[in-house]
């Protein structure tokens, strides 16, 4: 597991209380919803808010307390196969498209279930957390747990778009409007450049399918100033964006026709005016701020109507580190940020942390040299390099301080529901 134990510096006082930060910040997520909700699962890909709770928590009864706790004695039995996602080395999994059809445990159930294994953490990290080994696995499924509270707002995203009413999860979640500004090119000379997680850049802890760094070479390239806006993208569909073959992958192409689509994923048109289900519910089109729910079909669609391309991952991952990385994606933020007031006087791109995930145009491959971790937690990344595409940024879900330039999401290119947008680049 050398590929995140050197994140583990700090006593064991402040991983306990990192742990109860992150596992309260879940239950805060879920606190806005109701036990029907919390049920609910719209599509297989997505799963309920309740199975995200009770998994999160398996992951550190299964990985941290069956290994290291004196006379450990699970929870349940039958939640080692209930809330197994994908860990084949661990064992038998339930179907993951009927994770809505769990019934039992109850919400109340599972929250007896995260009360009762936090508290067996806390004696162990209390008693054991300076051990590089635990300190290690609670590190990686602290980051585990969130990125699944950003699957757990992306799946009640989706659930509650099927409601007639749109129904919004929290009135309270903030949409910030931007100011309009023009797309401008910045550009890059390229070379030979190192690119993959550097502790002293992107902090101590990184995924394994972020190592090693490695150098690659980079012609010159320009990359969009700011992410492509909803006005962007209606230029788009108003060009016969959906109706052009020529501007589609032949997959994208049988994609967009199996689905009849004509938009985006959420959008809907209303006398004339189109409108977006988001997550305080159904809202008008903000022209300024970064289109997202975007496929990688309809990513690669847009470049090649505007002239331009997807960047790679290496180029992107490039221009993230020319900037200035206090730009506040570390701290509370609302769904968009806000651009400069004056983007001619920004020293690179904007909005390139935070707002939306950024497709690239590269296939999700291992790195050279790439080595997945031992044992059951190497089947967290590399098992997933086929089929898949990259993508970097973070998003306006995405928990703060989880951002970082060397991380490496990944996707299927017809997936939507996750938050996920595009900057163009092109060839100098």
């Amino acid at each position: 597991m050398t590929a995140f134990r050197q994140a583990v510096g700090a006593p064991a006082g402040e991983l306990a209380e990192r742990y109860a930060r992150v596992r309260a910040a879940s239950l805060s997520l879920a606190a806005p919803l109701s036990a029907e909700d919390c049920q609910v699962q719209s599509m297989p890909d997505a799963s309920p808010v309740k199975w995200h709770l009770a998994h999160v928590t398996w992951f550190f009864e299964t990985f941290v307390l069956e290994r290291f706790e004196r006379g450990f004695a699970p929870f349940d039995p039958a939640f080692r196969v209930l809330f197994n996602s994908y860990y084949q080395a661990v064992g038998e999994q339930s179907a993951r498209a009927q994770r809505g059809l769990i019934l039992r445990p109850t919400l109340e159930q599972v929250r007896a279930y995260r009360a009762q294994v936090d508290a067996r953490m806390a004696g162990l990290l209390q008693a054991r957390g300076e051990e590089p080994e635990i300190a290690s696995l609670v590190t990686l499924g602290l980051h585990h747990e969130q990125q699944h509270q950003e699957l757990l707002l992306t799946d009640i995203k989706h659930a509650l778009s099927t409601d007639p009413a749109h129904a919004p999860y929290a009135r309270r979640w903030p949409i910030a409007r931007v100011q309009p500004a023009s797309l401008r090119w910045f550009g890059f000379e390229g070379g030979l450049v190192e690119h993959g997680h550097d502790a002293s850049l992107d902090g101590p802890f990184c995924f394994d399918n972020e190592t090693p760094r490695h150098r690659s070479h980079l012609g010159p390239f320009e990359l969009a100033s700011r992410p492509v806006s909803h006005g962007d993208w209606l230029g788009f569909m108003d060009d016969g964006g959906y109706r052009r073959p020529e501007l589609w992958l032949s997959l994208g192409w049988d994609w967009v026709r199996a689905g009849g689509r004509t938009a985006p994923l959420y959008w809907q048109q209303r006398d004339g005016r189109w409108f977006s289900h988001t997550l305080q519910g159904l809202v008008e089109i903000d022209p300024y701020t970064p289109a997202c729910h975007l496929s990688y079909f309809e990513a690669d669609a847009y470049a090649r109507w505007a002239g331009a391309r997807l960047p790679t991952e290496v180029e992107w991952e490039l221009a993230a580190r020319s900037l200035d990385s206090r730009a506040g994606h570390f701290a509370d933020r609302a769904v968009f940020h806000p651009l400069p007031a004056s983007q001619d006087a920004a020293a690179g791109p904007v909005q390139i942390f935070g707002d939306v995930w950024e497709w690239t145009g590269s296939a999700y491959l291992p790195y050279p040299r790439f080595r997945p971790w031992p044992g059951a937690v190497g089947e967290y990344n590399g098992k997933f390099m086929c089929n898949q595409f990259v993508l970097r940024g973070g998003s306006c879900a995405t928990p703060a301080g989880h951002v970082r330039a060397s991380y490496r999401n990944f996707f299927p290119p017809e997936a939507q529901w996750q938050f996920s947008g595009v900057r163009l680049a092109r060839d100098t």
